[in-house]
């Protein structure tokens, strides 16, 4: 009788649960221990998020940021599974799917990611929009289409948050609507990118100024309509016309997540050993966005995409130490430093004692990320283009 191979189910597609099953399928498996490994995710494609706003500008293609995960998994042992997930029962250890029937498991790695939170001020989830998925860039870009096709002088978009996607977001815009932009940063703190290098911090300020962008500091939102926003500035609430409201403010963990029987924080997030596994419950994984989780010094892990990234070999390294009978591996987190983008070919970049910003940071960023891109093949088609794009558009006079 044919023994069951060990079954692996990854919930999340994104930087944790797609470079999880990539390391699970490049680790060396004897062919009688090569695990069942079942990838599941709502999408049909994998987004590279820290290039979604180049999509804004034309500088990059969605094909090139987003690959269809069955193009990434061909030739692997990885199945991909596009299904939301309903409900998980830990117990019989089954992943309930919207459709069809359950996904049995012996490990589970939690890898959902979160979701921006629009509740949290009237009038956000109809009239806001979030900037997390390529389904939200595909919306602001048609919002956008018909504003520039309108006879508006001036086209007014707030932005909410003052972090990274905020700030990024605000120079990409800056630079694509020019001077029939009228920007506004909103933020609820003293200062934008708090915690953030201070290089960083005033190279963005520098942007921003650059751009003509307002920035809104110690500023709330009390609520929003389809015209007008109300903002609240020391206990004066002053009401602005807009054109249109991003969103760029908080993680919700799943409820899909939340509500399982494991150890949480006060947000949500499942509270992790330090080898990913999930207190009390050996067989599942966390990792991302939803997992609370401190490294092997005791530091605190952040919900980047460069700390997924770094979790997910460490989670494949794991599940196949505990199939195979090795010894695991306790996770220690590099901060590897910082990059973001400030606009069109540019971009700051702080780590490893080095600085750079402008075009150099730009040039330096989009090679690291093209190294990060999740298989082989694909660098080599998305290095392919960047290398040929110039040419191709100075021909592409002529063949009009």
């Amino acid at each position: 009788m044919t023994e069951q191979p060990t079954r692996i189910c990854i919930l999340g597609g994104g930087f944790g649960g797609l470079y999880t099953a990539l390391r699970l399928n490049d680790l060396p498996w004897q062919k009688s221990s090569q695990p069942e490994i079942t990838l599941v995710d709502s999408r049909d494609r994998f987004l590279f998020s820290p290039f979604l706003y180049e999509l804004l500008t034309g500088e990059l293609q969605s094909w090139e940021i987003a690959p269809p995960f069955e193009q990434l998994l061909q030739n692997t042992h990885i199945r991909f599974c596009q299904q939301r997930v309903s409900t998980i029962d830990i117990d019989a250890k089954q992943v309930q799917l919207a459709e069809g029937e359950p996904l049995h498991y012996d490990y589970l790695v939690l890898a959902m990611g979160g979701e921006t939170p629009l509740d949290i001020v009237p009038g956000a989830a109809e009239y806001a929009i979030p900037f997390r998925t390529l389904e939200d860039a595909y919306r602001l870009e048609e919002r956008l289409r018909v504003l520039e096709a309108s006879d508006r002088d001036k086209i007014r978009i707030a932005i909410v948050g003052g972090g990274y996607s905020g700030v990024e977001l605000a120079c990409k815009l800056a630079d694509r609507l020019k001077d029939r932009g009228r920007l506004r940063l909103i933020e609820r703190e003293d200062g934008i990118l708090r915690g953030s290098p201070s290089f960083n911090r005033e190279a963005a300020q520098r942007a921003l100024e650059q751009r003509q962008v307002w920035v809104d500091l110690e500023t709330g939102v009390q609520s929003i309509d389809a015209e007008t926003m109300a903002l609240e500035y020391r206990q004066q609430v002053d009401t602005i016309p807009v054109d249109l409201v991003l969103w760029t403010v908080g993680t919700r963990i799943s409820p899909v997540v939340q509500s399982l029987p494991l150890k949480q924080n006060r947000r949500g997030q499942v509270v992790t050993t330090t080898t990913l596994q999930v207190v009390e419950h050996p067989e599942i994984f966390a990792l991302g966005d939803l997992a609370d989780c401190q490294d092997a010094e005791g530091q605190k892990v952040p919900t980047t995409a460069q700390a997924a990234f770094q979790q997910a070999d460490y989670a494949g390294w794991n599940i196949w130490a505990s199939i195979t009978g090795r010894p695991l591996l306790p996770f220690r987190y590099q901060g590897l430093g910082e990059m973001m983008t400030l606009g069109t070919d540019d971009a700051t970049l702080t780590g490893l004692g080095i600085k750079l910003e402008g075009q150099m940071a730009h040039l330096a960023r989009r090679l690291i990320y093209l190294y990060r891109f999740p298989t082989f093949d694909h660098q080599v088609r998305v290095a392919f283009n960047w290398m040929t794009r110039p040419l191709q558009e100075m021909m592409s006079p002529s063949v009009r």
